[in-house]
């Protein structure tokens, strides 16, 4: 199965700092695209149809993904590991604070369905809107991985999370987690790309659920007029 998964900030001229929170970036140097050039992203390279709507939803913050992925498992109309494809500015797999320490050294040590109870990791703060794909990754529901990137994006895409340096391969793995192998089995092998150029990306199939995140402090409010054409190729749940 594959899962289109979308950020409003993918949609701008530049990436914006970081607002404060209950602020949002400023207009200045990060446009949103016009509608059209959206519209043709959407159905010229992810194939996606106004005419058939897929199902999803949309959120405030990026992490809720993760919460909805979970919910359609469980319920069945969902099936992991599944394809990503991740159209952000940013990898959110844990760039910067709190960083991959956790998950690679904490998470990666529990038993794959002990991982699964995210309240957890809501209660002890260590997930959040910019590491939520890393968390998804070491619950084992990807089987594979893209990420669109926009043209403006800064590196962010933590070393240690590539096997043996290869850019196109992600296998979590720390010292602990070695230590537990043998309990837990090793840790899947995903395949990775990276657009840079996000001209060069053509969806490979056809996507079953599609998401999208406002994410307010990194994109400008004049972004989210853009909501109303992605609402045309998504049927909320």
């Amino acid at each position: 199965m594959r899962v289109l998964d979308i950020d409003l900030d993918f949609f701008l001229a530049d990436c914006c700092p970081l607002a404060a929170p209950g602020e949002r970036p400023a207009l200045s140097g990060h446009e949103p695209w016009e509608p059209e050039r959206v519209r043709a992203f959407l159905e010229g390279q992810c194939h996606l149809s106004a005419a058939r709507p897929k199902p999803g939803a949309i959120f405030e913050t990026h992490d809720g993904t993760l919460a909805y992925w979970l919910k359609r498992i469980e319920e069945g109309s969902l099936t992991a590991p599944f394809w990503v494809t991740h159209v952000d500015a940013h990898s959110d797999l844990g760039i910067g604070r709190p960083g991959p320490g956790y998950v690679l050294n904490t998470v990666l040590t529990l038993k794959p369905d002990l991982r699964l109870d995210i309240g957890r990791y809501y209660r002890q703060r260590q997930l959040d809107e910019a590491n939520y794909l890393l968390f998804a990754l070491a619950l084992r529901l990807i089987s594979e991985l893209d990420n669109v990137r926009n043209p403006r994006s800064r590196p962010d895409i933590p070393r240690e999370l590539l096997m043996d340096g290869q850019s196109d391969l992600i296998r979590l793995s720390s010292f602990p987690q070695q230590l537990m192998q043998g309990v837990n089995g090793p840790e899947p092998l995903v395949p990775f790309h990276v657009y840079d150029d996000y001209t060069r990306f053509e969806a490979q199939g056809e996507y079953d659920f599609v998401t999208v995140a406002i994410s307010p402090r990194y994109a400008p409010r004049e972004a989210d007029a853009l909501l109303d054409v992605l609402k045309a190729y998504i049927r909320q749940e």
